[in-house]
């Protein structure tokens, strides 16, 4: 099979397509025609060499989630048939013609996307979904801020809480990219080039702060994200863009009674990554059959031009999901 492989650590132009093994399913698993991949930040990392992949998985092709069509299938199956519409996450490889993965962990693709933008949906969604409903309780009524509202995982996160009935903040450095949030459902858009966000959360809400914060970001805005949580708020931090260590003063933290959560899907174990997609399956897949939410495709990039995607994200000129097109049409 054709693969996007990083042939050495470096910049984008290390990435070329390659011939390797085809892969074969064991006991219990699938494998996936893939038809397109999202592309991810954890991709730009594992290519720079910075972020290897788990064990088991391929450390040479990067790719953290697919979408495509059921080509074989393992031992003991017992969900799904050749031919099924499947998408879901994998610890590496995504950039290829296919993948193999558990039966339980693949999802079906909701009726009506096509699988260019079912692979927009997993990695953001399910990370959105898990970080701020299973693991931070988010509710109905309650304040949330977003950093990088204008990421995958931004306009993934936005989409499921406007559904779910919560006042949104989100941030970015670009104002077009505030406009096509506000489109999306966005209540208070903060331009971080320009004004404090935690200036801005503080005036909106008459100094009572914000329930709990989406950081993409990282470093510099730790502190400024303690002051703008309300008194028991919660904050995940879901990427490290900017940066992985910054100063805090705890007294704020005691202060306020806060929770301050960390999150990675990547590294967790099989059955961890198989709860967080069945739960996913079925509080959001509805919801994408049903209209409420939907795929954000930034851009689609064939294969033969992964570079050109990695330079997009690097860039920071995307809103929403970048995509890889290991299939035509």
């Amino acid at each position: 099979m054709r693969a996007v492989v990083i042939t050495r650590p470096g910049g984008p132009e290390v990435l070329a397509v390659r011939e390797v093994p085809t892969p074969e399913p064991s006991r219990g698993e699938v494998r996936v025609r893939v038809h397109a991949a999202g592309v991810n930040r954890a991709d730009l990392l594992q290519r720079r060499g910075v972020y290897p992949a788990p064990a088991g998985w391929p450390q040479d092709i990067p790719g953290l989630e697919y979408a495509g069509v059921v080509d074989a299938v393992g031992e003991g199956l017992t969900r799904w048939n050749v031919g099924a519409r499947v998408m879901g996450i994998v610890g590496g490889g995504g950039y290829a013609e296919y993948v193999v993965v558990h039966e339980r962990e693949a999802i079906a693709v909701p009726e009506g996307l096509s699988l260019h933008e079912a692979a927009a949906i997993p990695e953001v969604f399910i990370t959105a979904h898990d970080a701020l409903f299973t693991q931070l309780g988010l509710a109905v009524g309650e304040r949330l801020l977003i950093h990088a509202v204008g990421s995958g995982v931004g306009t993934a996160a936005l989409q499921l809480t406007k559904a779910a009935g919560v006042f949104v903040f989100g941030t970015s450095r670009s104002a077009w990219k505030l406009e096509r949030a506000r489109a999306l459902g966005l209540d208070v858009a903060i331009d971080v080039s320009r004004e404090d966000f935690a200036t801005v959360v503080a005036r909106e809400t008459r100094g009572e702060g914000v329930h709990a914060i989406l950081d993409l970001v990282g470093a510099p805005y730790l502190q400024r994200n303690l002051e703008a949580l309300a008194v028991k708020g919660r904050m995940i931090v879901v990427g490290l863009t900017a940066g992985n260590s910054g100063p805090i003063e705890l007294g704020v933290l005691l202060r306020k009674r806060l929770r301050v959560v960390g999150t990675s899907l990547r590294t967790r174990t099989l059955d961890e990554k198989i709860t967080a997609a069945q739960r996913f399956e079925g509080e959001v897949v509805p919801q994408f059959a049903a209209g409420r939410v939907k795929p954000v495709v930034d851009a689609v990039f064939p294969m033969e031009r992964a570079s050109e995607a990695h330079r997009r994200m690097e860039e920071n000129a995307n809103f929403g999901k970048i995509v890889m097109q290991t299939r035509p049409g």
